[in-house]
């Protein structure tokens, strides 16, 4: 969305009016495109509706600040003041205070306040950083797990945030903003063009705005009008807004509600050669099925050419790269050893480039030689070739993926 969708947004910004295959123009794809994702978006709502009857059936309740006991109070307050308060930043918007940047997919809540005092009218921000949880844990019985939305805790505890005010009216938002990528294509440097156009990126127009319904009317025209969105950019909804963070009520300690781990098998005749990979592949091609058949035999090879004294170079195509990618690291011991290393990462790799260039300045660094694709593809294709002696003979194993 935030790709192909900022891109059909900026041709019908342009006034771009040339149809497409489907012989609609920008402007109407986009709206086809509005009105299928509030579709789709209206329909999370149904079903998170229907599974939070289930979970409440099966133990898991979310609460509102109505339901609160007074034990839940005095815990809320403790967490609020220890692992909440210390990481927000409450902001006035007025003319001394500027609307503040919102990063892409930032959350935040947006309030109208009164001042008990003289009943001057307040807006202001709360700005939610990614690294707060989601949900707050409350004291359950057992069997019970309890949460409490972190919208509703901050709501809950506005006098500590904004003392000397009351909440005339407040709202969610949560904006998408354009994050596609523009490089020169005759850049002297790839990948410090790379890291330029990311820089720039985090900075890109909102093409989207999801707001809690009932905002009220001038809180709503003023956060419109600051992030620069139309209404047909807006998305009201009644209901969560953040669905992805119920990822954290999938709880370890209720396997009864989990799919039963699978363990993918390794083939017998790695097994039969005590999991040596080359004698393994030497005696046979290895055809293995994903993901019922392991994919460590991919990091093992790579691993055992990386110690094997006999292996003279590892070439590898990367295009997406984990964190902490064994792959990578195999990579890396392989060329502090001596072997010759030659590494083709993908920069163009979708939202993962900045872990590719991570990764890349990383291979330089062991003393491999890193290869940035080419301008005008994308090397999605996963191949690992390993060039060995065996005896007076040059043997190549290689991996296609």
């Amino acid at each position: 969305y935030t790709v192909r969708v900022a891109g059909i947004r900026a041709l019908t910004r342009a006034g771009n009016a040339t149809p497409s295959e489907d012989g609609c123009t920008p402007a109407q794809q986009l709206a086809q495109i509005h009105a299928d994702a509030r579709k789709l978006m209206q329909m999370q709502q149904i079903v998170f509706k229907k599974l939070k009857r289930l979970m409440e059936a099966a133990g898991i309740e979310l609460l509102t600040r109505s339901k609160l006991t007074a034990r839940d109070l005095k815990f809320l307050e403790d967490h609020f003041l220890n692992k909440v308060f210390p990481v927000l930043s409450p902001l006035a918007i007025d003319p001394a205070h500027p609307f503040p940047f919102i990063p892409n997919t930032g959350f935040s809540l947006a309030l109208e306040l009164e001042r008990e005092t003289d009943h001057r009218t307040l807006k202001a921000l709360l700005p939610i950083p990614q690294q707060i949880a989601r949900f707050a844990a409350l004291p359950s019985k057992p069997g019970e797990n309890r949460f409490l939305p972190l919208e509703e805790l901050l709501l809950l505890h506005l006098d500590m945030l904004f003392p000397g005010y009351s909440n005339r009216g407040h709202c969610l938002f949560r904006v998408l903003r354009d994050s596609d990528l523009e490089v020169e294509d005759e850049a002297e440097d790839l990948m410090r063009e790379f890291e330029t156009a990311l820089k720039r990126r985090r900075r890109g127009e909102v093409i989207r705005m999801k707001m809690s319904a009932g905002a009220p009317p001038e809180l709503r025209a003023l956060i419109m009008e600051e992030l620069g969105v139309t209404e047909a950019e807006v998305v009201e909804v009644r209901g969560m807004l953040g669905i992805a963070g119920l990822k954290e009520l999938v709880l370890s300690s209720r396997g009864d509600l989990l799919w039963p781990p699978f363990t993918p098998r390794v083939p017998e005749r790695v097994q039969d050669h005590d999991g040596d990979m080359f004698a393994a592949i030497k005696q046979k091609d290895i055809l293995l099925h994903h993901p019922y058949e392991t994919f460590d035999l991919v990091i093992r090879f790579l691993e055992q050419a990386a110690r094997d004294p006999n292996v003279l170079a590892i070439k590898q195509t990367l295009y997406r790269t984990s964190w902490d990618s064994p792959i990578v690291g195999a990579l890396c011991e392989a060329a502090e050893a001596g072997k010759s290393v030659t590494a083709l990462v993908e920069l163009k790799a979708r939202f993962d480039e900045a872990a590719n260039i991570r990764q890349s300045r990383r291979l330089e660094r062991a003393g491999a030689h890193v290869v940035c694709g080419f301008i005008n593809y994308k090397t999605h294709a996963k191949i690992s070739t390993v060039v060995r002696r065996e005896g007076d003979n040059l043997v190549t194993y290689t991996h296609y993926g």
